[in-house]
């Protein structure tokens, strides 16, 4: 019991870091559209876009294949064979995080001017690349450490990066006020540099530590065997990665230019572009760090699962973990589109940023589900499966891009966005169904939404009766929605779609993962300690 209830501390202790780091990433995101406005976080979000291949290319499949190389080995009770998969990953990560930076620096020019069209692109382009090896290797750090069942530990790491990047780019924005676009995307990414090295440097000291105290020596030498699992596991992933980023990549590179050939000014698509991605998908994506904290942990408790033939383990897992998916993504989509107004002005000043939200809402439960559809899909091993999804609905994006945005503008963006979103959870969901055998309940669903379309409109009719109308300042808004949350539950108790037994079940969910403690403290981790 007490294990359980460590748990469901170290549980909530996440889960409020996640939302304390989601919320000063929100505000430093503000922060910066009220600095550089939607058009620069257009640019800035194009130079994101050649980011994530870059940093696709410097992972190259490492930090999952490092999570469930962990795992397994700790499943095991190998404390020793975990520490050797760590050893070859780093390995590994070193020389992939080498090369996307050799390629990014010397490839910035080409990339900034010729792919993207924009030659201020080029200097924030150059100073990224100094990070992936960094980044890599941090990867391969905080796989380990969530294979462990101890991710306080990365996320601590975490928030001090979060710390140094939005301090140091503050400060430098200070003191070069009046610069132009170009300079201010690369104080942006500067700061984001500083803040990986920053996390590094402490998962490294962390790791060592950790291998002082919990990990025994090799004994036998296996390195041929684990260097023969990382490439197995990683070069697949790696290769469906890269075919899914490059066509995301190209597909916001193409953004603007369609919306420019709607009619937009290249100003203007950069602003419609950069509200999207920098302004409202943040905002729409932010209550999902409640729930993806205890997500994160389900990788290598299913991977445990699956090594030790436990296929009922599974399906229990699967199943709580969608209907608590479900039940949490229709109260946020629910507050999203009833505060939608609010939420704009009361961040950007924004009725149209206001707009989008409410617009994007309906999507949050298709969205939250799939991520941690997907995340289960890994963890049983189905990842392969998971990327091929992912390359079809990218191959999609990128033909009704070409296609409905020079005649639809930000209405056929929206679209395509239900659209493929809705494809590849369909896809995701079939799979896990017939892997897990698991499904969605339509009983249980249909409640959740009933109750999530009453839960606003009560809190909205009794602060109203309160004397607080609802209003656009973030005191009020914030009233709304914590009301709105307490009158969800009410409902869901009232129609028996949430009970008691719901809470022992999340418990028992908890603390499943004690067992990833009990791993790295078994006698066998504490047999040869260095």
């Amino acid at each position: 019991m007490y294990r359980v209830r460590m748990m469901l501390l170290n549980t909530a202790l996440l889960t409020a870091a996640a939302l304390v780091m989601r919320s000063v990433g929100m505000a430093f995101q503000v922060y910066l559209s009220q600095k550089i406005g939607a058009a620069g976080i257009g640019l800035y979000s194009l130079v994101m876009s050649v980011s994530a291949l870059a940093a696709t290319v410097a992972l190259s499949g490492i930090r999952f294949t490092a999570t469930r190389l962990v795992a397994m080995e700790l499943g095991r009770g190998s404390p020793a064979g975990a520490r050797l998969a760590v050893r070859r990953c780093l390995l590994y990560a070193l020389a992939c995080g080498t090369l996307a930076a050799s390629a990014l620096w010397f490839g910035a020019g080409t990339i900034g001017a010729g792919w993207i069209g924009d030659a201020r692109t080029v200097a924030p382009l150059r100073v990224l690349a100094v990070s992936l090896p960094a980044f890599s290797l941090t990867a391969v750090l905080s796989g380990y450490f969530t294979a462990a069942g101890n991710v306080i530990k990365p996320t601590a790491a975490q928030a001090a990066e979060t710390a140094v990047r939005i301090a140091s780019v503050v400060f430098a924005l200070s003191a070069r006020g009046g610069a132009e676009l170009g300079t201010i995307c690369s104080i942006i990414v500067a700061g984001g540099v500083a803040g990986e090295m920053v996390s590094f440097f402490i998962h490294l000291c962390m790791y060592l530590r950790e291998c002082r105290r919990h990990l025994g020596v090799e004994g036998a030498d296996r390195s041929a065997g684990t260097a023969h699992a990382i490439f197995a596991t990683a070069v697949p992933l790696a290769l469906s990665a890269y075919a899914r980023v490059a066509l995301t990549t190209v597909q916001n590179l193409l953004v603007p230019r369609g919306l420019r050939k709607h009619g937009s000014s290249s100003e203007g698509a950069l602003a419609d572009y950069g509200m999207i991605q920098g302004m409202v998908f943040p905002v729409i994506t932010f209550p999902s760090a409640i729930f993806y904290s205890l997500a994160e942990l389900l990788v290598p408790e299913l991977t445990r699962a699956q090594v030790q033939g436990d296929a009922r383990r599974i399906a229990q897992l699967a199943r709580h973990t969608l209907r608590y998916a479900l039940m949490f993504s229709l109260c946020a989509a629910a507050v999203l589109f009833r505060f939608s107004g609010e939420l704009g002005q009361a961040l950007y000043g924004s009725a149209e940023a206001g707009a989008l939200i409410r617009a994007l809402s309906p999507l949050v439960p298709i969205m939250y589900v799939d991520s941690v559809t997907d995340g289960m899909l890994r963890g049983l091993g189905q990842q392969m499966h998971s990327m091929r999804y992912n390359v079809l609905d990218s191959l999609l994006s990128l033909a009704l891009v070409c296609v409905l945005l020079p005649r639809y503008a930000i209405g056929g963006y929206i679209f395509i966005i239900y659209f493929t979103e809705a494809f590849n959870f369909a896809l995701s969901i079939h799979r896990l169904a017939k892997v897990a055998r698991v499904a969605l309940g339509a009983v249980h669903a249909l409640k959740s939404a009933f109750c999530a379309f009453g839960d606003a409109e009560i809190a909205v009719f009794l602060l109203r009766l309160c004397g607080l109308p609802l209003a656009a300042p973030g005191g009020v808004i914030a009233a709304h929605i914590a009301l709105s949350a307490a009158a969800y539950a009410v409902l869901l108790m009232a129609l028996g779609a949430l009970t008691r037994g719901d809470a022992d079940r999340l418990r028992a969910l908890i603390g499943a993962f004690g067992a990833q403690r009990d791993a790295r403290e078994s006698p066998v981790a504490r047999e040869r300690p260095l």
